[in-house]
């Protein structure tokens, strides 16, 4: 069988709304054969589809009918590391998941730049799916069916700590609390510290992220949906994060912190449950993963 590994995103960076996205050493991993009909299990116990509808299989079977290839099945399992709807890029992961193993299958007909193309389309923008596959900090525009990105490799003395909460927030959700017009003074702010956000990871000057990760197009309007929101950013700023923004969609609230600083996630991990605001969120210590997905 072949083995699919697809890291956690984390999208936007605050300014960079469905632009930015960088991968984390959080895998998902799924195991991979043709096979007859439908067959597909979780190796963790995770509460997944099982039947045509698994977004890894149905997937996988457009690739297969795209390329005119005939399709019998698949034999898939699943461990599913990446928590689902949490702002971590658990779709993305799946979509990537199921075309690079149908590719694989296939022959690999498919380049990965098309591969990337078709993702995006299948998810409606680049900001996960570009980092999910390449690994890395990523800008991406998606423009007329295609994804034009540049990566930047992100140095090794960055840790990031996701504040995972034990709910879950729908994207569609978080989509409809956005307004539907933006002043020209806030389209400006946010693009001002988008590109000074994609500078900083070029240059490697990490100083300036705690300025280019904030944002006046979304973020303000998608706390109001994570419960203990505003706190979780009070609380990661007092303990010295560079950053801090709404990963993705939310409701996971993502810190980037020096490698270096074990007391930071000593602190968050002391102060979490003692907060009656908090104590619904865990906090994971992830690095940057520089080299995305893969295919053994």
């Amino acid at each position: 069988m072949l083995k699919i590994t697809v890291p956690a995103s984390s999208a936007n960076l605050g300014a960079g709304f469905d632009a930015l996205g960088l991968a984390l050493t959080l895998y998902n991993r799924v195991w991979m054969e043709e096979a007859d009909g439908c067959h597909i299990a979780a190796t963790d116990g995770a509460a997944i589809p099982t039947d045509e509808t698994n977004m890894i299989y149905a997937t996988a079977r457009r690739l297969y009918e795209r390329c005119g290839h005939p399709f019998r099945g698949l034999r898939i399992l699943q461990e599913s590391n990446i928590p689902m709807t949490r702002g971590l890029g658990s779709s993305s992961a799946c979509l990537v998941a199921g075309l690079l193993g149908a590719n694989t299958l296939m022959g690999s007909p498919v380049s990965p730049a098309d591969l990337c193309d078709l993702a995006a389309e299948l998810e409606g923008h680049p900001d996960n799916i570009a980092p999910a596959m390449l690994g890395g900090f990523v800008t991406s525009v998606y423009d007329e069916g295609q994804v034009y990105s540049v990566k930047k490799n992100i140095d090794e003395q960055l840790a990031f700590a996701a504040f995972v909460p034990d709910f879950r927030l729908l994207t569609s959700k978080a989509r409809a609390a956005l307004p539907d017009m933006v002043s020209h003074k806030d389209a400006v702010y946010n693009l001002s510290r988008a590109a000074l956000a994609t500078a900083a990871f070029c240059d490697g000057d990490y100083s300036l992220l705690g300025v280019a990760t904030k944002d006046s197009l979304h973020q303000k309007y998608r706390l109001p949906l994570i419960d203990g929101g505003d706190e979780m950013f009070e609380l990661a700023q007092d303990l010295g994060a560079l950053a801090v923004y709404i990963s993705g969609a939310g409701p996971t609230i993502m810190a980037v912190v020096p490698r270096d600083d074990q007391e930071f996630f000593a602190r968050a991990q002391e102060a979490l449950p003692q907060s009656e605001k908090l104590k619904h969120f865990t906090v994971y210590r992830l690095l940057p993963d520089n080299t995305g997905a893969t295919v053994e």
